[in-house]
């Protein structure tokens, strides 16, 4: 399976200048709980999440109606290219420890994004096991010692 056939391609996106308001309005709006953040020729350069809103913006006591996505959001965004196998991806969210990942063309425009529900909706084609593992992999923090 292809990261194409498995993402959600209803992806909702905004410029590094929208303010953060704007940005909960749109999480609000389309009940997600990310918001890439896209350059003018919609390339990813960028990504917020709930938590960061609250972490970053509400926490510091930071205006919501001032403060703008370039001030907060997450840069470096681990994003997979659409014809990537599904496999591939899971690797990428395990290894960078995230439950989100953009979805690019091959002109690294936003196409899409996969989520662990997307994963999960498509668990007959790809195992449940491998998505357990994934989830097991993003949640857990596997570097420290047990014993």
């Amino acid at each position: 399976m292809k990261a194409k056939e498995c993402m959600c391609s209803n992806v909702y996106f905004a410029k590094p200048e929208t303010n953060i308001q704007e940005i909960s309005r749109l999480m609000q709006k389309y009940h997600v709980g990310c918001i890439p953040i896209c350059d003018d020729t919609n390339c990813v350069c960028g990504i917020i999440t709930d938590r960061d809103i609250v972490l970053r913006c509400v926490a510091c006591n930071k205006d919501l109606n001032i403060t703008k996505a370039s001030d907060i959001m997450s840069l470096n965004v681990c994003t997979c290219d659409e014809n990537e196998s599904i496999e591939r991806v899971e690797n990428k969210m395990s290894k960078n420890q995230v439950t989100r990942i953009p979805i690019c063309d091959a002109k690294n425009h936003i196409v899409g994004i996969i989520t662990l529900k997307d994963l999960a909706k498509n668990n007959k084609t790809i195992g449940y096991q491998n998505i357990c593992e994934t989830v097991e992999d993003v949640c857990c923090d596997n570097t420290k010692n047990n014993g």
